[in-house]
């Protein structure tokens, strides 16, 4: 009977002098002399066995995992932005959507954030202006989003981090004035 070290795979030769209950490449001893209680060493069948049973569990778990990320990822709102706005009656009686919340975290000296600043003033945007260093509200509000850097702005709960004025038009568009 072939006998193979379950630890390192090497196959006990007829020539090896170890005993019986010891690896002859690890030295690994399994068993003591005359213990009929437990195998020796491990069978390559029995071995083959197991971690195919554990494989096969383990690709079922990911296939189920990715099967479940599918289904969310279908369900996830259409629209990047604007998801979250409302509609208002205007005097005319005609229906207009209402302006997302628009939160901007910058500095003074941030030139982007002062870019950004300029786009919300020529556009007409209604924003809400927090400072990350003068302000215990911008700078915890910053951390808790990321932040990573100025400016990081948030749209109705989406996060855009930078300055991209496409971005901005197309994530504004319907609240553009210009």
């Amino acid at each position: 009977m072939t006998q193979i070290c379950p630890k390192c795979s090497y196959i006990r030769k007829e020539t090896d002098t170890c005993p019986a209950w010891q690896c002859p490449s690890c030295q690994v001893a399994y068993a003591k002399a005359g213990d009929t209680t437990r195998p020796q060493l491990l069978q390559p069948a029995a071995r083959t066995n197991r971690l195919d049973r554990d494989n096969s569990a383990l690709w079922k778990w990911l296939l189920m995992a990715a099967l479940l990320g599918a289904v969310l990822w279908q369900l996830k709102p259409a629209g990047r932005f604007g998801s979250k706005s409302t509609t208002q009656q205007s005097a005319d009686g005609k229906q207009t959507m209402q302006q997302p919340v628009v939160i901007l975290y910058g500095t003074t000296w941030c030139g982007y954030c002062a870019a950004a600043r300029e786009f919300f003033k020529a556009n007409g945007i209604a924003y809400t202006d927090l400072d990350t260093e003068k302000t215990t509200e911008g700078y915890q509000g910053h951390k808790k989003l990321g932040g990573g850097g100025v400016p990081l702005i948030v749209i109705d709960g989406e996060v855009m981090h930078g300055y991209s004025e496409a971005g901005l038009r197309q994530a504004l568009a319907p609240w553009i004035k210009n």
